[in-house]
């Protein structure tokens, strides 16, 4: 062995060993302290940049987390608005309905209308003053908002909330007034020859009724009676309709123009001898047949003395024939009504001796704007034909669109193409009539807050599943960074107990490294 006394071979490599070790263990000490496994790039250039990264999305989300919340907070307080002024059409639809009740007198109907009013206010406070942060919230203006819900661009969710305002709360309401035919006296024939020219009261080749874009009314290869009955069915029944909410209602009430008197009144005559012995009234109900044969028939003959007793003629023998049609005497009128807004067609064929010589038959005590018809021979026939009314009515604006159908004062006689808006301000219940169109007007107003309040439901529970489904991603990004970041503990507490030792034995070492020099005096003595 060679010895040196100018340099320490054993001392330097212990040392650097030593300084080794000793700047190990500081850092492990320090990662201990600190509870980071990164404490500098140095450290993982790789490892700080993708947790860096993740400790970016974590915030992220974390922030996206605490919009959805603020976002929901807004939408709870524009749901609960709406959930008010729900309470108040219901209220008012109430009050429409009993002013809707002919018991009510004229004062009555104006105190309902008072409330009905002061209802309307309220809802249009509600709908002006609900805001979250001074962002109103159900004036219509809260349309094309978005809620930043992620950690990344373009991750949100649009929100439109449409006014629930009175002025844009309503129907947009389409009326077919349904026209009444009379023909005058004619040679007997069939209804089909009859109506040849009427093309507006038959449904045939060509023909057809659009509401909203879809058909729901066309020729099916046999010539029928307009009828308001099978409009509105073919419209309740569609599904694309009901998802727009278009609905539609029928009617066909027939009030006799003039009182009846009975039989021996229900005609006179011009010549001395002429006499008529009945009235033949054959009926056709609905969308029926022109070629086909009639549903039932009424014949008023001097058997016929009363009204009551040409009601109960006409219902004996409409029950017979299983015909939704009812006869009733109001007011000493004769007024006959379909059960859902059905058609009323009518032949009269007059019977009796010498009328040439002329008989006039007083029809306005039976059908509402029928003439007094005068007939010259047995073989005169009068046709009449009432078509119902119906109301189609939608939340929204729609076109109702028809060939051969309808015209003025014909057929369905549509009185618009364009659906009129008719909204909570037109609202009147001074009258039967106004009451009862208040009353669709209103169903189609709840309807629409309705539709509100489950869009913002359905953006609520959207939000709800987005902040659930990120509140996962948070914790599990934030578990990936940990990983990558943050200091195993019991690793690294190994790792310092191996570094504190080896700093031990090494400080030993390098005092006995030191001692070796000392062998030279040895040899020097």
């Amino acid at each position: 062995m060679a010895l040196r006394i100018n340099f320490n071979y054993s001392a330097a490599v212990t040392q650097t060993a030593l300084q080794t070790n000793n700047r190990l263990m500081n850092k492990s000490l320090l990662r201990l302290s600190t509870g980071l496994r990164i404490l500098n790039a140095a450290d993982d250039s790789a490892g700080l940049f993708i947790a860096d990264q993740l400790a970016v999305v974590s915030a992220g989300l974390e922030q996206g987390n605490r919009n959805i919340q603020t976002g929901i907070s807004a939408l709870q307080i524009a749901e609960n608005s709406a959930g008010q002024i729900y309470n108040k059409l219901k209220e008012i639809y109430v009050k429409a309905e009993n002013a809707a009740n002919d018991i009510n007198d004229p004062n009555a109907r104006a105190a309902l209308q008072r409330e009905i009013n002061n209802l309307i206010d309220a809802i249009e406070k509600i709908g002006r003053d609900t805001e979250y942060n001074g962002i109103k919230l159900l004036d219509g203006t809260f349309t094309n908002k978005y809620i930043h819900y992620g950690a990344r661009k373009d991750q949100v969710i649009s929100v439109n909330i449409d006014s629930v305002l009175p002025k844009d709360l309503g129907a947009y309401i389409v009326k077919g007034q349904g026209a009444i035919y009379t023909s005058g006296a004619v040679s007997v024939g069939t209804f089909s020859a009859n109506f040849t020219s009427a093309t507006n009261w038959v449904v045939d080749s060509g023909d057809y009724v659009d509401v909203a874009g879809i058909r729901v009314l066309s020729y099916d290869g046999t010539r029928r009676f307009v009828d308001a009955k099978s409009l509105a069915d073919a419209i309740n029944t569609n599904k694309d309709l009901q998802a727009l909410g278009i609905e539609a209602q029928a009617k066909n009430t027939n009030s006799a123009s003039n009182s009846f008197t009975g039989f021996a009144n229900f005609w006179s005559t011009t010549g001395s001898t002429a006499t008529v012995s009945q009235v033949t009234l054959d009926f056709y109900i609905g969308n029926k047949d022109i070629t086909g044969s009639s549903d039932f028939q009424v014949t008023i003959d001097s058997n016929i003395t009363s009204l009551n007793q040409l009601v109960e003629a006409i219902n004996t023998q409409a029950s017979a024939a299983g015909v939704d049609i009812k006869a009733k005497a109001v007011d000493g009128k004769l007024v006959l009504e379909t059960g859902g807004g059905e058609t009323i067609a009518v032949d009269v064929a007059v019977s009796g001796t010498d009328l040439s010589q002329g008989a006039t038959v007083n029809l306005s005590q039976i059908l509402e704007g029928a003439s007094d018809i005068t007939v010259s021979t047995n073989t005169n026939n009068y046709f009449y034909i009432d078509v119902g009314e119906i109301d189609i009515a939608g939340v929204e604006s729609y076109n109702v669109n028809q060939s051969g159908v309808s015209a003025s004062n014909e057929g369905f006689n549509f009185d618009v193409s364009t659906a009129t808006a008719k909204n909570l301000n037109a609202v009147s219940v001074l009258t039967n009539a106004s009451a009862e169109e208040a009353l669709l007007i209103l169903k189609k107003a709840i309807q629409r807050v309705d539709i509100v309040r489950s869009e913002i439901g359905a953006v609520m529970n959207n939000l709800q599943t987005i902040y659930d489904a990120q509140k996962v991603a948070m914790d599990n990004t934030n578990e990936a960074e940990n990983v990558i970041r943050n200091v195993d503990f019991s690793k690294e507490m190994s790792t310092f107990t191996t570094l504190q030792i080896r700093m031990q034995s090494g400080v030993a070492m390098l005092a006995q490294a030191n001692t070796l020099p000392q062998l030279v005096l040895q040899l020097l003595r």
